[in-house]
């Protein structure tokens, strides 16, 4: 079981965009997937067609961590319902819901041994290829919780000053945070969000990442599509999204996750 976190540290660069986009592609591809929701927004839950009243949310189970089941709490997406009836019987696409009590995780001070509550939560669990986690976009609490947990840390960043330079932070923080408390935690890579073909500036910062990021960066790199945002306020799977404008930007979440998770995932 491969369990991923999703972080960045700049808001507003599709962090959770990316998180949905990858549980659309597994979904699609037979990946058995969980994804927890530790960004106190919940966006993903809302994102992933779960009531934000269903199951136990990630707070409470953070808090309860030592008598919990975390199997007992996930609760199973609505995006399922979308796919053909033949292939609901076998899909797995469950969410641990998220909500605004999680955030009295996310201090800056937080203890060490709080940082291994999510671990301590998925011990034992099994019947899943991959676990999302879609951490707050801060380097507070719940984001050293997840990284805590973490095989991998997946970045998302934006072609801008500012999404790079903070890109640049979060990978050294890494670093030290897998030095110091979590010596199983590498980076899987960075994804490049919102990228316009005729923008000089992105090509600009995309070349930038290429030298500072070398074989870290990952593609493809995902473009701007204008039907994104109707297709995160429906609460769809992209795969599942009519029509041929959305077609490459599914693609592209399939090559990225297949670079993210084993082969012998694919395809049940």
């Amino acid at each position: 079981m491969q369990i991923l976190s999703v972080s960045s540290l700049k808001g507003g660069v599709g962090k959770t965009s990316v998180t949905m986009g990858l549980a659309s592609a597994a979904l699609h591809n037979g990946v058995k997937t969980l994804v927890i929701d530790l960004d106190p927004h919940a966006d993903a839950t809302t994102g992933l067609s779960v009531s934000r009243g269903a199951g136990r949310e990630a707070g409470q189970l953070l808090r309860e961590a030592r008598r919990a089941n975390i199997a007992e709490h996930t609760v199973r997406s609505g995006w399922i319902d979308l796919l053909p009836e033949e292939l609901q019987r076998d899909a797995t696409l469950d969410v641990v819901v998220g909500s605004a009590l999680s955030s009295t995780f996310d201090r800056p001070d937080i203890r060490p041994r709080d940082m291994k509550r999510l671990k301590t939560l998925l011990h034992g669990l099994s019947g899943y290829d991959l676990v999302l986690v879609d951490c707050p976009p801060s380097l507070s609490g719940l984001t050293r919780i997840a990284w805590a947990a973490s095989h991998q840390v997946l970045l998302v960043a934006e072609p801008s000053l500012f999404s790079v330079a903070g890109t640049e932070r979060t990978m050294r923080a890494i670093r030290l945070f897998s030095n110091e408390f979590a010596p199983q935690l590498t980076q899987a890579g960075v994804v490049v969000n919102r990228a316009r073909a005729d923008s000089a500036e992105h090509e600009y910062r995309l070349l930038e990442m290429e030298r500072l990021y070398l074989d870290k960066l990952m593609l493809p790199v995902l473009e701007e599509n204008s039907s994104w945002q109707q297709i995160q306020g429906a609460a769809y799977p992209v795969h599942q999204w009519p029509g041929d404008q959305v077609r490459d930007m599914a693609q592209s979440f399939d090559e990225l996750l297949k670079q993210l998770v084993p082969a012998k995932a694919l395809n049940g």
